[in-house]
């Protein structure tokens, strides 16, 4: 981990905040709950938020929800941690397989093992989300990883 960085797990108190960056990050947050927010992680230099993550959880499958790291924090690996960190939670929650739908950075979700899929492709578990429905639009690119 870069020095002074920490990862924990989100709260129900730390909704509003990540609906606000996830705004201004241009990422879907219309769905957001507090139950979301269970299985999110924040990364953290000291009390200040340098990204988060999440993904929502359909029994043994995963949608990767909402990769943002701050502009400041950007290039120093915050992202690659948060995205190790939430496949390791995954993990642990029963996750065999992370799926995701990305406008722009589907070029560095493939850097971390993720592989492009068809649309058609997609478990109706996924395809039943706001996300995968409703907040991203068609021409997004959906991509998968196992654990």
């Amino acid at each position: 981990m870069s020095s002074g960085v920490t990862i924990r797990k989100a709260t129900d108190s730390d909704l509003s905040a990540a609906q606000s960056w996830l705004s201004d990050a241009r990422l879907p947050s219309g769905d957001l709950t507090p139950a979301h927010m269970r299985n999110f992680l924040l990364a953290l230099a000291g009390d200040d938020p340098l990204g988060m993550i999440g993904v929502e959880q359909f029994d043994n499958i995963g949608l990767l929800r909402s990769l943002v790291v701050d502009q400041s924090a950007r290039g120093a690996g915050i992202g690659k941690q948060l995205v190790a960190a939430l496949e390791t939670r995954a993990a642990e929650l029963g996750v065999n397989e992370l799926w995701l739908l990305t406008i722009d950075a589907d070029a560095y979700f493939a850097r971390l093992g993720y592989v492009v899929a068809n649309r058609d492709d997609a478990p109706d578990s996924i395809r039943a989300t706001a996300e995968f429905s409703t907040l991203c639009p068609g021409d997004a690119v959906l991509m998968r990883k196992n654990l």
